[in-house]
Order: C-alpha cells, then structure tokens, then sequence
C-alpha cells in the first residue's frame, strides 16, 4: 500500500471521529490536508483548493451516513426539521459548487480560513445564545430558505454544514447533542449535491488518471473507508461531553484548521 493511500485512511479515520463528535463530517480537516497533499499527488497547484473540495465533500456522504446512523440509533436526529433544511440544502449545494470553480484558488483559500475563524469565534463567544431547551422538533419554511445559505456555503468551504447548522438549532432551542445528530444527517443531503456539482459542472485539463470531475476518486474513497468505521466512535463522544465542553473544542478545531489553510503553499 502506497504511502499516499495510508495518509487518505489517516484522514478519513479522523473525519469520522469529527463527523460523528462535531456534525460536521470532518470536511475542513479534509480540506486543509488536502491542499497540501494533493499537489504531491499531481494535481496542479493553482487547482488544489477546488479540488480539495470536492474531493472532501464527496467523501462526506459516506461519513455523513455512518454518522447519521449512528446518531438516528440514539434517537438523536430531528428528521422532521431535516426534511424542512433539505430542499434548501440541495439548491444551495448545487449552486455553491458551481460559483466556486469559477473562483480562484488564492480567494477560495482566502474565504475558507477566514470562514473557519468566524464560525471559531461565534462557537466560542455562543452567539447567538442558545434559547430553552424545547422537545419538539423546528420546521417550517424559513429553515428551507436557511438551508439555501448554509448549502452554498458549505459547498465553497468544504463541509457538511455543521458549523452553521448546529448554532443554528441550537439558537432554536435544539439541545447540542442533538443539534449534532441532526446536522450530520443534513450534511449528507449537502454532500451529495455539492459533489455531483463538482463531479458534473466541468473541469480543467490536466488533473491527474482518476478524476472525475474535480473529484479525485482515490483520495475519496480512501478517506470514505476509513471515516465510516470510526463515525460511530465520535457519536459515542458526543453523548457522553457537556454542551460547553462541545462548543469549546470546535471553536480550538476550527482555528487551527483556519491557520493551516491559510499558510497552504
């Protein structure tokens, strides 16, 4: 086995723990490893960004399964308020992907670190503040048009969402753990339109054999075969940390994932 595909398992072992601890698929881990590593493997450096993102996003589906399963089998996803985000999920996935290959990889890399260190400094300070806890679960369509704006985002950063969908139903009165179980189910409706808009929308000549579309498919599936067996551990994590603890460790994970992106070659 090649030292490459020993790195993608690596990495995908770590996005599962994320996806099933954070909700959020591991995806910005994925993408600041990715654009330093995917210049060793071929792809040109002006494309790496691009195709790190997607590459990333297409591996979130299997990671968003695994942990969605695992969450849904501790009763901790809300499908009712998932059904309300996916329509929007998927539009704006789809339309993320697409104005991000129009973009340049300098301003990608740029609008990622900068995002990361947002969404560490709003789970940091917990703004919004979260309400009273409530036992039913939000719907309605003001989460659809939600779903819009946290699909093309996530769609130009890499991810599955969490990072916006999580404060967003925890503001509403979702309690954190299960803020997490339902972010994860979302992010894989986020995944598959975001990647197949990666994968379909066109892509430069001279990407490496196994591409499709921007999607590198040995990265991808490397990291997916590792991510979905570790998924179920991060879950197990998610129940048993408090709320704050949990809003602590994703603002430290986002920053340190910021600044590597932002010094990415």
């Amino acid at each position: 086995m090649s030292l490459a595909w020993l790195l993608y398992l690596a990495l995908g072992a770590v996005a599962g723990v994320l996806a099933g601890l954070l909700g959020i698929g591991g995806g910005l881990v994925l993408v600041a490893a990715l654009v330093w590593l995917l210049p060793t493997q071929g792809v040109p450096a002006e494309q790496a960004v691009h195709v790190a993102l997607a590459t990333a996003l297409a591996s979130i589906v299997l990671t968003g399964l695994s942990s969605a399963r695992a969450h849904h089998r501790r009763g901790s996803v809300l499908w009712p308020t998932v059904a309300w985000l996916v329509p929007g999920l998927v539009l704006g996935g789809w339309l993320g992907s697409g104005l991000a290959t129009s973009l340049d990889g300098a301003w990608l890399r740029a609008f990622i670190a900068v995002y990361c260190y947002l969404a560490a400094a709003q789970m940091a300070l917990d703004w919004p503040r979260s309400r009273l806890e409530r036992a039913d679960a939000p719907r309605g369509p003001g989460y659809t048009a939600a779903g819009a704006g946290i699909g093309a985002v996530s769609a130009l950063v890499g991810i599955g969402g969490g990072s916006m969908t999580v404060p967003l139903l925890v503001w509403r009165g979702v309690r954190p753990v299960r803020a997490v179980g339902t972010s994860s189910a979302c992010g894989v409706a986020i995944a598959l339109a975001s990647a197949a808009g990666y994968a379909l929308q066109g892509a430069p000549q001279g990407l490496p054999a196994g591409s499709w579309g921007y999607v590198f498919l040995p990265a991808a599936v490397g990291i997916a075969l590792a991510s979905v067996l570790t998924a179920p551990w991060g879950t197990r994590l998610a129940h048993r940390i408090s709320g704050p603890a949990l809003r602590r460790l994703f603002a430290v994970f986002l920053a340190v994932v910021g600044t590597s992106v932002w010094l990415a070659p």
